[in-house]
This record gives structure tokens, sequence and C-alpha cells, in this order.
């Protein structure tokens, strides 16, 4: 039973519809950047990297992926794709912000 009475999620966002292995690399790239490469930034560190050098990060990951697609990262022994993955989502996150920054500066 579909009751929009009980429960009005009619045109919401479903995000169980998202990969969970997805969900996972990001979460397994994010926990060696956390803990192992860059404990000293702390879990928001990558806000301040800034946008070029995510996207030269992301398109380094990318290159290693096309070459070879079953490659892993030399440092974090973690798969290429993973952290293409993880830089995508990270300038995902900074360009909604801006956006929204954006349209409430309007």
């Amino acid at each position: 039973m579909n009751n929009q009475k009980a429960k009005a999620d009619a045109g919401k966002v479903r995000p169980t519809l998202v990969p969970t292995a997805a969900i996972w690399a990001i979460a397994k790239v994010r926990q060696y950047g956390v803990e192992i490469k860059y404990p000293e930034t702390g879990i928001d560190g990558w806000k301040t990297i800034g946008k070029e050098r995510l996207r030269d990060a992301m398109c380094r990951h990318m290159l290693k992926y096309i070459e070879e697609p079953e490659g892993f990262d030399d440092e974090s022994g973690l798969p290429h794709l993973w952290h293409l993955l993880t830089n995508a989502a990270f300038l995902c996150e900074l360009e909604d912000a801006e956006r929204e920054q954006k349209a409430n500066d309007r």
C-alpha cells in the first residue's frame, strides 16, 4: 500500500537508489585520509584544498583508472576509482555550497 496521507514522500529524493558500493568506497577513502594521510586537518580538511587541486587529483586518478581499471593507488592501496569518486563527491559538495550561497546572495 502506498498511502500518501500516512507518509507524504511523493516526489522526494530517494537516497536508497545510490549504489551502496559507491558509499562504502567514499567512506573507505575518507577514513584513510582522516586517520592516516591527513590526520592533522580533521574531518573537514578537504574543504580547504580548493577546487582546482581536487580536480587535478580526480583527473590523476581517472587517468590511472583508464590506464589500469583494476589499479590501486600506491599510497593508500585503495582503487583509483574510489579516489576518483571521492574527489568528485568533494567537488559536488563544494559546488553545491557555492550555488546555494549565490542563491542566498540574490
